[in-house]
């Protein structure tokens, strides 16, 4: 019996081919014509005026910080539950993160308690849409605005998803993307920043090649880096935005399948997400008693799962912070990832959903 896994990149002929008629046309491999394009679709895409790819991530959000000017005792607040690169790229920029717990229901963070965190320290909010998610997005929007403070969008999880009509990422000062191979497209590693302010985007320009207001002339306006992007990347990345339409209904389909099936059963709690603007990445559930007999139960049979992030604060390199983050400890706790991938076909979803049934009922 084929494995199923938690997540797989899915590359086909067409992202083949385009490589090979890359290759075959003497491109230099380097951030070119191809990434200008690729740059072009996400902007149109999540409607934004700018796009900017980089090398990852968290190099991403890490120039977000840079490009806003935020420096060392700057501080930023970031959910403690979250993937650890949200943090880990504050510090990379030489800012300050502090920790502010997660809504119990939607897994991001809650604007109540969001301002309980601010201090006279505080200069901006990364509030990440986890896997697609941002029911609260509209309060924190304001909050940020009330109390004069910068907003990134770690929508690292959210191509796709949207929030009141409008696209994730669009809402704060800079939104951020990732394209790792988990992600609903992928270019095998890759970035992409969104803004509507001309000025932080000729801003990020310049951090990503060294400073230099100009490609390839060697006069170093400001700090930067090489955290560029590839045309052997973005050659794939063109084509698998082709293809995001069909993998958002589908993802949004696999969901709804899963809770259809599982409809009912009383150990397995879905997370809430509006099918109508959320593409969600992973199929998240809490599992409503001991998660990890049911994880080896599924891998005895051949199927992938994956726990949640554990919470920030738990990690060594901040066991120095202290805070009372009751939600992000139980979410993490009872937190379990189901097969994911948008190539899962309707029978694999039921062969998983009959084997949390089995489990539970054995």
């Amino acid at each position: 019996m084929n494995k199923i896994g938690q997540m797989a990149p899915w590359i086909g002929k067409e992202e083949r081919d385009a490589v090979l008629e890359y290759l075959d046309s003497g491109g230099w491999l380097t951030e070119f014509t191809r990434t200008r394009d690729f740059e072009q679709m996400i902007a149109s895409y999540v409607g934004s005026k700018h796009a900017c790819v980089v090398s990852n991530g968290t190099v991403s959000l890490a120039a977000a910080v840079m490009a806003l000017g935020l420096e060392r005792d700057d501080e930023i607040i970031v959910p403690d539950f979250t993937m650890i690169a949200s943090a880990n790229a504050v510090v990379l920029a030489g800012a300050k993160p502090v920790f502010a717990d997660v809504n119990r229901s939607s897994l991001c963070l809650d604007s109540n308690l969001l301002e309980e965190a601010i201090t006279d320290k505080t200069r901006a909010i990364m509030h990440v849409s986890l896997n697609g998610r941002c029911p609260d997005l509209e309060n924190i929007v304001a909050l940020a605005r009330k109390r004069g403070l910068l907003l990134i969008e770690d929508a690292a999880q959210s191509l796709g998803s949207r929030y009141g009509g409008r696209h994730v990422g669009v809402f704060g000062d800079i939104g951020s993307f990732s394209l790792s191979p988990a992600k609903i497209i992928t270019t095998g590693q890759g970035g992409a920043l969104v803004t509507d302010n001309e000025e932080l985007h000729n801003r990020l320009l310049m951090i990503k090649d060294y400073g230099r207001p100009q490609s390839g002339v060697d006069y170093h306006a400001a700090m930067g880096y090489n955290f560029k992007f590839t045309d052997l990347q973005a050659v794939i990345g063109i084509e698998q935005m082709k293809k995001l339409d069909w993998r958002v209904n589908r993802k949004k389909e696999i969901y709804q399948l899963y809770r259809d099936l599982l409809q009912g059963l009383s150990q397995i709690t879905f997370v809430d997400t509006d099918l109508q603007d959320t593409a969600p990445w992973f199929i998240d559930v809490l599992v409503e008693a001991e998660r990890e007999p049911l994880a080896e139960f599924l891998k005895a049979k051949g199927i992938g799962t994956r726990p949640f992030y554990p919470p920030i604060h738990t990690q060594p390199p901040y066991a120095h912070v202290k805070g009372n983050f009751k939600n992000a400890e139980y979410i993490s706790q009872k937190g379990l990832w189901l097969p994911s991938s948008s190539f899962l076909t309707d029978a694999d979803i039921e062969r998983v959903c009959l084997g949390i049934k089995a489990y539970f009922t054995q």
